[in-house]
């Protein structure tokens, strides 16, 4: 799933490629995509791209005009990508026959899909006068990375969560833009375990997993930065330590990584580093033996 480093690789090269260009046509090839109505998908047409912005996970495009001027805003779920061409294809798009949930085409003769693979759909993309106005961009907590998100205000967000310390850092209302990689990441270089109850964090854990959210999010948006979106993928895999490098070497410490396997995902880990040696359970096991 992209997460907030990939998603602002996507907003810069966005941004830069643009940012000033006119939007000749959209088509809808998913309309199961598509989560709102009023204003109209076609009222994209015609409007030129103010800006690229993030919220989160999400990416808004902005255009230009009065305060209620249209904004494109998507979210590529767990198995969706933005795909950009310099020359957009002529061919056509047959609604149910393709990967592309929506197309759209600039005055330049660029413009890109969004795509997502598999048979679970869950990519969505909304046209708004506000951003505030998606339901997933107005629960957003506050971004790791934004000036005013300080050791305080992450201590703030913990302070008496009797939650596994890896789902506060997932969980979108709480801390925008970490999912399950980065979260996976980031507990490593804090050396905690995925199972830690936010509340049992004492100041110096706090301290510990707060440098490890910024640097661990600051080095891989670092390393997203200025790739175009066919690049970013892979930049974030060689980037990982532990996030699905199940069976390989620890980098830190030369021990085995393992997972958690759970109903739709997993988690990594280093017991060495974060659980004292401990093997966590694998979940999928437990269920075989009750």
């Amino acid at each position: 799933m992209p997460e907030m480093p990939e998603v602002q690789g996507l907003v810069e090269f966005l941004r830069g490629r643009v940012t000033g260009l006119e939007v000749t046509r959209v088509s809808v090839a998913n309309i199961a995509a598509l989560k709102t109505y009023d204003p109209p998908v076609d009222a994209l047409v015609g409007a030129r791209i103010a800006g690229v912005a993030r919220h989160g996970k999400f990416v808004d495009l902005a255009t230009e005009g009065t305060d209620a001027a249209p904004h494109l805003v998507f979210h590529l779920a767990k198995a969706g990508w933005l795909r950009f061409y310099e020359q957009l294809p002529s061919t056509i798009i047959r609604p149910g026959k393709t990967p592309i949930a929506l197309r759209v085409a600039f005055g330049d003769g660029s413009g890109f899909d969004l795509t997502e693979a598999g048979t679970k759909k869950s990519l969505a993309y909304y046209v708004v006068r506000d951003p505030s106005d998606v339901p997933g961009v107005a629960r957003l907590g506050p971004d790791p990375l934004d000036p005013g998100f300080t050791r305080d205000t992450l201590a703030g967000l913990l302070a008496g969560r009797r939650t596994q310390i890896k789902g506060v850092l997932r969980d979108q209302s709480t801390i925008a833009g970490v999912g399950n990689a980065y979260s996976d990441e980031i507990l490593h270089a804090a050396r905690m375990s995925p199972y830690a109850l936010a509340s049992s964090l004492d100041d110096t854990d706090v301290d510990r997993l707060f440098d490890a959210m910024t640097d661990t999010l600051a080095e891989a948006i670092a390393e997203a930065a200025g790739k175009p979106p066919a690049e970013l993928k892979d930049a974030k895999r060689r980037g990982v330590k532990v996030h699905g490098r199940r069976g390989e070497t620890c980098p830190v410490c030369g021990d085995e990584v393992r997972s958690v396997f759970f109903a739709d995902n997993s988690l990594e880990y280093c017991p060495t580093c974060q659980t004292g040696g401990k093997i966590l359970a694998d979940r999928r096991l437990s269920r075989l033996l009750k």
